[in-house]
């Protein structure tokens, strides 16, 4: 298995634990928050999947995007299927993007973001987007524990 594969089995188990997570958010609390400027369960959930587009397009630009619009702006809250949906076709161009690289581009290439602090080896970056994913299904664990929602087992 090379580094390219690795990358994208960590995604999608990644990805896959996160539905698990997302589609286990009862309808009545979509709309539940923790405190007042925390997202809601909903908005974490879209805010997870607008990332991972404007991620992809930074991978694209090779750096940050100056302006950035955004296809999820407008779009209204409704379910969790509803995001997933919308997010699909994103999704599978991030993921065929990562499969155009080689081994050899995830050192090579770097993606400037140094108007947020850093420069990373695509690599990184492609762990980083997937970290991020990850945190916030540990937040969003949380939540559901606080609203004492029965957690699904993402362990499995």
């Amino acid at each position: 298995m090379n580094a390219i594969d690795l990358i994208l089995l960590n995604f999608n188990e990644v990805r896959r634990r996160s539905i698990k997570l997302w589609m286990s958010i009862p309808q009545d609390k979509l709309n539940w928050r923790p405190d007042d400027e925390a997202m809601s369960c909903i908005e974490m959930v879209r805010h997870v999947l607008e990332s991972e587009y404007y991620y992809h397009q930074a991978i694209k630009n090779k750096g940050s995007i100056p302006v950035f619009e955004s296809p999820f702006e407008k779009l209204p809250f409704n379910t969790v299927e509803d995001e997933l949906i919308f997010a699909g076709p994103f999704r599978d161009q991030f993921i065929e993007t990562i499969k155009s690289f080689s081994d050899e581009d995830l050192k090579i290439i770097k993606i400037d973001r140094s108007d947020v602090g850093y420069i990373r080896d695509l690599g990184d970056m492609f762990l980083r987007i997937a970290y991020h994913e990850s945190v916030h299904t540990g937040q969003l664990l949380d939540y559901l524990r606080t609203a004492k929602v029965t957690l699904p087992n993402i362990w499995d």
